[in-house]
C-alpha cells in the first residue's frame, strides 16, 4: 500500500525531525517521500503519532474479562453481590461463574464465602480482585479443591472457627486459579480474537504480554498462522520455565515480526490492594527473596533472557535492585535490559539506583490516581509513591503500560493519568510527580520498543521504520491537559495496514 497522509501534525518522536505536516507510507514502512501513485488522505488537522505499546498487559486475561462479571467500582459488598447475581444468566450448566475487579478496602463488610453462598449457593464462583492478587470463592468453589489451599508465599484467610473464609491471597489464590479455574486455549483464542479490534480502536499496535504462564504464546501463534494477529506481541514466560526454554535452545527475540519470545517474569511481593506489598516496616508477603532473584538472573543471562520482576513495596523494590546490581556483570555484557514492574513504592534513596544500575521501571501511569486512597492510607504521606517524575529526573528508563485488566487497556487514558494525576473530579494526586505529554508519549511509544531491542525498527516515525501509527483527532501536546481524556483515535495502522478506522473519521475505508 502506498499512502500520503497530509493536512496533519505528525509528532514523529524522532529528535532529529520531531515535527512534520505529512507522512508517507510505502508497503510496511514509513517512506522518505510519497510515491507518485500514492493514495492521498487529507486528515483535516488531525495528529499522527507512533503506535502505542502497552508494556504491561495480561491480554488474554483482559480479553476474557470483557465477558465476565465486572465488580470495578462496586462500593459495597451488597453491590458486588448484585453484579454476581446479574451474571448468573450467562453461565452454562456445570460451568464456573468468573469475575474480577473487587476491592474491599473501603467496604463496611468484608468478602466471604458465606456472603456469596447467600446469593449463589450451587454454582461455583471465583472472583479475582482488582489487583489480581486475591481470589474470592463460595462454598461450591471451595468444594472443588482436592489439594490443600495453603501454599508457600500464599495466604488463606480463616474465620473464627479456623475454617477458610473464602478469600485466598497471592500464591494461594494463583494456585487455586491455575488448578481449577484456568481457561483453555480454545476459550482464550475466541476471547482474544474478539478483543483485538477493541485494542486497535484504542491505538494499540503492540503489547508486552504477561500471560505466558497461561499459554498465551500458543494463542497468538494460532492467530498469526491464520493471518488474524493484529498486534505485535513480545511474550513473557514464567521464570520457572527457564530450564525448559534453555533445553530447547530458545532465546529472547526468537519469533517473527508479529510474535516474539521476550523475557522471564516473576514476583517479589504482593500488592497494596491485598495488603501484601512487602514494606520496609516488615509487613507484607515475600514471594521471592533477593538471593533467589539473583540466582534466576544469573541463569537467565547465561541463556540470553532478560528478567522482569514485579515489585510493589519499598522492601521488595530494594531487594530487586540489590539483586540486579549484584548480577550486573552477568546481564550487562550480554546486552540484556532488565526491568522492575510497577515500582510503586520506593524509598527515596533507591530512586536514583534504577538509572545507575541500568534497570528500567515498567510502570502504569493509571495506577497512581486509581490507587491514591490506598497509597495515602498505607504509605502515610511518605515520599516515593508512584514517583514517575523523580525516576525521570534521576535518568531512569520509564516504560508505560496498563496492567489490564487491573486497569483498562487504554493508552490515552494512561497518558492523561500520567500528566494530570487524577481520574475523577479531585485535584491531581501528588502533582509534583506528574510527567509531561511528551514524556508520556515517549514512555508509551519509544521506550517499550527499546526494551525489545527494536528501537531501530519501531517507536518513532522515521523513514525506513515500520509504519505503526495512530491518528488522533487533535494534537495531545497542544490541547489543554484537562482535555487529554477526551482525545479520540481516528485510525490505527500496523505495518502500513489500517487495523482500525473510525466511522466518522477522515481516513475512510
Amino acid at each position: 500500500m502506498k499512502l500520503h497522509l497530509t493536512g496533519c501534525t505528525v509528532r514523529t518522536l524522532d529528535p532529529a525531525a520531531p515535527l512534520a505536516d505529512s507522512i508517507a507510507v510505502e508497503g510496511d514502512l514509513v517512506a522518505g517521500a510519497p510515491a507518485p501513485d500514492a493514495r492521498r488522505i487529507e486528515l483535516g488537522g488531525a495528529c499522527v503519532v507512533p503506535g502505542f505499546t502497552d508494556s504491561h498487559v495480561h491480554f488474554p486475561t483482559w480479553s476474557l474479562g470483557l465477558r465476565q462479571a465486572r465488580l470495578e467500582d462496586a462500593r459495597s459488598l451488597d453491590e458486588a453481590l448484585e453484579r454476581v447475581v446479574a451474571a448468573l444468566g450467562t453461565i452454562s450448566p456445570g460451568g464456573w461463574l468468573r469475575g474480577l475487579g473487587w476491592r474491599d478496602g473501603d467496604w463496611p463488610e468484608r468478602p466471604s464465602r458465606a456472603a456469596l453462598d447467600r446469593v449463589v449457593p450451587d454454582v461455583p464462583v471465583a472472583l479475582m480482585s482488582k489487583d489480581y492478587h486475591s481470589l474470592w470463592l463460595n462454598s461450591a468453589a471451595l468444594a472443588r479443591a482436592d489439594a490443600p489451599l495453603e501454599t508457600e508465599g500464599g495466604v488463606v484467610e480463616l474465620d473464627e472457627a479456623g475454617e477458610p473464609l473464602g478469600v485466598l491471597r497471592e500464591n494461594a489464590a494463583w494456585s487455586f486459579r491455575d488448578r481449577y479455574v484456568r481457561p483453555g486455549v480454545a476459550e482464550m483464542l475466541e476471547a482474544v480474537r474478539a478483543a483485538m479490534p477493541v485494542a486497535s480502536a484504542r491505538g494499540v499496535t503492540a503489547v508486552h504480554d504477561k500471560d505466558g504462564w497461561l499459554g498465551a504464546f500458543e494463542v497468538y501463534e494460532r492467530l498469526e498462522e491464520a493471518g488474524e494477529l493484529d498486534l505485535r506481541v513480545w511474550q513473557s514466560f514464567p521464570w520457572a520455565l527457564l530450564e525448559e526454554l534453555s533445553a530447547l535452545g530458545l532465546r529472547s527475540g526468537f519469533g517473527s515480526e508479529l510474535l516474539r519470545m521476550g523475557y522471564l517474569k516473576g514476583f517479589m511481593d504482593g500488592t497494596l490492594g491485598s495488603a501484601t506489598a512487602l514494606l520496609l516496616d516488615g509487613s507484607g508477603v515475600q514471594i521471592t527473596s533477593g538471593a533467589q532473584l539473583a540466582d534466576v538472573v544469573r541463569r537467565a543471562a547465561a541463556a540470553h533472557w532478560p528478567v522482569a520482576v514485579h515489585a510493589i513495596g519499598d522492601a521488595a523494590n530494594r531487594a530487586a535492585l540489590d539483586a540486579f546490581e549484584e548480577t550486573r556483570p552477568a546481564w550487562q555484557p550480554a546486552g540484556l535490559r532488565p526491568r522492575i514492574e510497577h515500582a510503586q513504592l520506593l524509598a527515596p534513596e533507591d530512586v536514583e539506583r534504577f538509572a545507575r544500575i541500568g534497570v528500567s521501571a515498567s510502570v502504569q501511569f493509571s495506577h497512581a490516581p486509581s490507587d491514591r486512597d490506598l497509597a495515602d492510607r498505607l504509605w502515610e504521606g511518605r515520599e516515593g509513591a508512584y514517583a514517575y517524575r523523580s525516576l525521570l529526573d534521576a535518568g531512569a528508563v520509564l516504560a508505560n503500560g496498563s496492567d489490564a485488566p487491573v486497569e483498562e487497556l487504554d493508552p490515552l487514558a494512561g497518558i492523561s493519568a500520567g500528566v494530570i494525576r487524577t481520574i475523577d473530579e479531585r485535584p491531581g494526586w501528588r502533582p509534583e510527580q506528574a510527567v509531561t505529554v511528551e514524556e508520556a508519549l515517549h514512555a508509551t511509544c519509544v521506550l517499550p520498543a527499546w526494551l525489545e531491542h527494536q528501537e531501530q525498527r519501531r517507536g518513532r516515525l522515521r523513514p525506513g521504520m515500520l509504519a505503526d501509527l495512530v491518528v488522533l483527532d487533535r494534537d495531545p501536546v497542544k490541547c489543554p491537559p484537562a482535555e487529554l481524556s477526551e482525545l479520540r483515535v481516528l485510525a490505527t495502522m500496523l505495518a502500513g495496514r489500517f487495523t482500525y478506522v473510525a466511522d466518522d473519521g477522515p481516513v475512510g475505508t
